[in-house]
């Protein structure tokens, strides 16, 4: 596996080795020892799955305080583009985001740390989304920034009428008003 550290401290980019033949390939996706020995000790708990379509968007959502989650997230099927955005409010990077493009054809993988909010829009007619979490989901710390706040300034590539969004996605926070990470 090749891991790559993203200009923001703490998040990773990890492309495996991928074996093809004629029937088909074989990859390790997760192998405990080498990802603690680039990324650190991560206690992942559980793994989640989702299934959307071509335009949505899911995020830019995170859980506070002692609930904080960090995440393994990859394409199983079709392609996303993949945003995690710091709210670690001593960090150098705070507000700031990355985005990658995460596909069942190039199969990498996104380290998103605790203290970050997650999004991802589908860029294909239908995508599968698998995340490894180290935190049990707790409704009443959940938050969610607002998917299109100007002060950080994702640049999500589609325009907003082709945009499906949850009730919830819909109202996020403005990053100024955002619970925010040590």
């Amino acid at each position: 596996m090749k891991f790559t550290e993203q200009s923001i401290k703490g998040v990773w980019v990890i492309e495996p080795k991928v074996f093809t033949d004629e029937r088909g390939y074989f990859m390790e996706s997760y192998k405990k020892e080498v990802f603690e020995g680039h990324v650190g000790k991560i206690n992942f708990i559980q793994d989640n799955e989702s299934k959307s379509t071509r335009g949505v968007l899911r995020g830019l959502h995170y859980q506070t305080g002692e609930y904080s989650q960090a995440k393994l997230v990859r394409a199983l099927k079709g392609s996303v583009l993949d945003v995690a955005v710091d709210l670690r409010k001593s960090s150098p990077t705070f507000g700031q985001y990355i985005a990658i493009e995460l596909s069942e054809e190039n199969k990498k993988q996104f380290f998103i740390p605790r203290g970050f909010a997650h999004g991802f829009l589908v860029l294909s007619p239908e995508a599968i989304f698998s995340y490894k979490v180290d935190n049990v989901y707790a409704p009443t710390h959940e938050a969610s920034l607002l998917w299109n706040d100007p002060a950080i300034g994702i640049d999500w590539g589609i325009n907003e009428q082709e945009l499906i969004l949850s009730p919830k996605d819909k109202i996020g926070k403005l990053l100024s008003e955002a619970v925010l990470f040590d």
